[in-house]
């Protein structure tokens, strides 16, 4: 609920906050890459579907059907990579993105959205449990929710205590404070 007071909007403590998702919880991360990812799937998806719709024009005036296999055999091999390699390896690429993630207190859940691969949302849950950080840094891998992989800047997170909970920093300590006393009474 949203009041007037001397034309300045003041938001009631009883509203949720704008980043709240009535399903998912509260938003904890936006990607700043999503219309990036979004744009450059789309523009690949785009000019796959336009050469598959021209090659057999192409193929018409170009006459290579009157030269030898092996030529024919390149042009259809360069032809078949920019048509089907490179969108399948660009979803392969950035399909751990994520564009938003949210959490949910009560449950201890995060939601991750992600493209798929028709370019929709995609949503994938889990519990901060399934985190798993690999052990070598990977490029295009953050860390695993469950068995998928998923890429965050942790630059990006608003509070870095909910990229520590995330991870599970928050949990785990180098030195815990009995340890702290043992080595103490060692001494």
């Amino acid at each position: 609920q949203v009041t007037s007071f001397q034309g300045v909007a003041v938001r009631s403590l009883s509203t949720p906050s704008p980043y709240d998702h009535p399903e998912h919880g509260r938003l904890v991360y936006k990607g700043n890459l999503a219309k990036t990812v979004l744009g450059v799937k789309f523009f690949s998806y785009s000019t796959s579907i336009f050469n598959l719709f021209m090659m057999p024009y192409i193929m018409l005036k170009s006459g290579i059907g009157v030269e030898s296999l092996l030529v024919q055999a390149a042009f259809y091999g360069l032809i078949g990579i920019f048509t089907f390699v490179t969108p399948v390896t660009l979803h392969i690429l950035t399909k751990g993105y994520v564009i938003r993630l949210y959490y949910k207190d009560e449950v201890d859940t995060y939601t991750a959205i992600t493209y798929n691969a028709i370019l929709a949302e995609k949503v994938t849950v889990f519990h901060q449990k399934d985190v798993k950080i690999p052990d070598i840094t990977r490029m295009f891998t953050t860390f695993y929710a469950k068995t998928k992989s998923m890429l965050v800047n942790p630059k990006l997170f608003p509070n870095p205590q909910d990229y520590n909970h995330l991870m599970g920093y928050d949990k785990s300590s180098f030195f815990k404070l009995e340890d702290l006393e043992e080595v103490k009474e060692t001494d």
